[in-house]
């Protein structure tokens, strides 16, 4: 065996200081995001459009709820009219 012993400094694993801690950490970060970029811009695609979508729903409705109640208005000013000139018979007309 030669004279050499195992000292503890060679078997237990190296110490990282704190910059080499966060570095390492901040690599892996960075590879992580490189891994799951496609399926992440993905699902924000899929969620801007579901998105669009229900604004776009919501905007047509109001739009179609206002113009039908323009047309109820007008329908009921025009009933108003014929009630206050009464029925037209052949008597009157």
């Amino acid at each position: 065996m030669e004279g050499k012993t195992p000292d503890a400094s060679s078997t237990a694993p190296k110490l990282l200081t704190p910059a080499q801690k966060q570095l390492l950490k901040r690599q892996q970060e960075l590879e992580y995001w490189k891994r799951h970029s496609k399926q992440l811009r993905s699902r924000n695609l899929i969620t801007g459009l579901t998105i669009g979508a229900f604004v776009v729903g919501l905007f047509s409705y109001t739009i179609l709820s206002v113009r039908q109640e323009k047309i109820m208005e007008e329908i009921d000013d025009e009933a108003k009219i014929f009630v206050m000139k009464g029925p037209r018979t052949g008597a009157n007309s």
